[in-house]
């Protein structure tokens, strides 16, 4: 087995799904997420992201590498840390992290996720 691999381009995408009650702080957000590559083995997953206006609760058990691809979000640690994300953004959310995620203008990520 080959272990170079070329994901698959933009095309099916999974079901929009709402951002659950008890989470959602403001809006009625709604997410898809798109899993591009699987190495569970390795417990690393990538893939694409999309979310529409609004906020809610965030809580990382995982560690998240993402690069915003369009539209414009802000997220923000209970901790006081905060970011400010557009179109070339990338940042690193580490496990523990507890927050907030803010969409402003509908937006699509690249992630990949190591659990």
């Amino acid at each position: 087995m080959s272990k170079l691999r070329l994901l698959p381009p933009p095309g099916a995408r999974g079901a929009w799904e709402d951002i659950p009650a008890e989470k959602r702080l403001s809006g009625s957000p709604l997410t898809r997420t798109t899993v591009l590559y699987q190495a569970p083995a390795e417990k690393l997953y990538a893939g694409e992201w999309e979310a529409g206006i609004g906020k809610w609760r965030i809580s990382y058990t995982e560690w998240e590498y993402m690069e915003i691809i369009s539209g414009a979000c802000v997220v923000e640690g209970d901790d006081g840390s905060r970011i400010e994300a557009g179109p070339g953004t990338r940042f690193v959310i580490e496990p523990g992290f507890t927050g907030t995620w803010e969409v402003l203008q509908p937006m699509r990520k690249f992630w990949v996720i190591r659990e």
